[in-house]
């Protein structure tokens, strides 16, 4: 596919669909939204990666969609358990994303302003650590992976460097939603959705490209 951002038109169209729903309240047309948009993005890298190799960075790629999609399953339909398995679900999904990045897509070192990462880390943990309770070491060591995927994707494609820094910001929204909901205001989670989904897109784009052009030199 020339143009591999066509094949993700549909999960950007149901990604505003999810957000405007979000906005206006509009219940079950965002949970509907919110199921479909995974597989739309993973239907997006099957349909780019048309005609090309299938590999580790493929399967990872989509390994990392499929556990972003559990874990807002697990937001949605689990009652008691819904956070912890949200935690688990996404960080798996990170560690997926930090493989991806660190050892299939990087073309650089990591680049000295990536240590910002590590300075959120340690500014968001602070900050939370008087409002989580029981979920202190689980926040922060989903805090760890999210920084993880953030700084290993500088190493990689700008899309996929932004991808992770918006992904981040993200989960910084979701935080504050979640254990400061006086900080996070009407818009936080709006704004958590908008760049969760815009992250996501993102780095899969970005990754596709990457892979189609690995395969391209190859064949030279």
């Amino acid at each position: 596919m020339k143009r591999p951002w066509f094949a993700f038109i549909p999960y950007a169209i149901v990604s505003l669909v999810h957000l405007a729903s979000v906005i206006v309240d509009a219940g079950q047309v965002t949970d509907i939204a919110a199921t479909a948009r995974m597989p739309l993005l993973a239907l997006g890298v099957v349909l780019a990666m048309r005609g090309a190799r299938r590999g580790m960075p493929y399967a990872l790629l989509l390994s990392a969609i499929a556990l972003s999609w559990f874990g807002g399953l697990s937001g949605s339909f689990l009652s008691g358990l819904a956070l912890p398995m949200m935690l688990l679900f996404f960080g798996l999904a990170h560690l997926c994303y930090i493989w991806l990045f660190r050892r299939r897509l990087a073309v650089h070192r990591t680049p000295r302003w990536a240590w910002v990462y590590v300075v959120w880390w340690v500014g968001i943990i602070v900050f939370l650590w008087p409002r989580v309770g029981n979920l202190t070491i689980a926040v922060a060591v989903y805090g760890v992976v999210l920084a993880g995927t953030a700084i290993t994707a500088t190493q990689c494609h700008p899309l996929i460097a932004w991808g992770g820094a918006v992904f981040l910001a993200s989960d910084t929204f979701l935080s504050l939603v979640l254990f400061v909901p006086e900080a996070a205001g009407a818009w936080g989670f709006p704004m958590a959705m908008l760049t969760y989904n815009v992250g996501q897109g993102l780095i899969a784009l970005g990754a596709v490209i990457v892979m189609r052009a690995a395969e391209t030199r190859s064949a030279r």
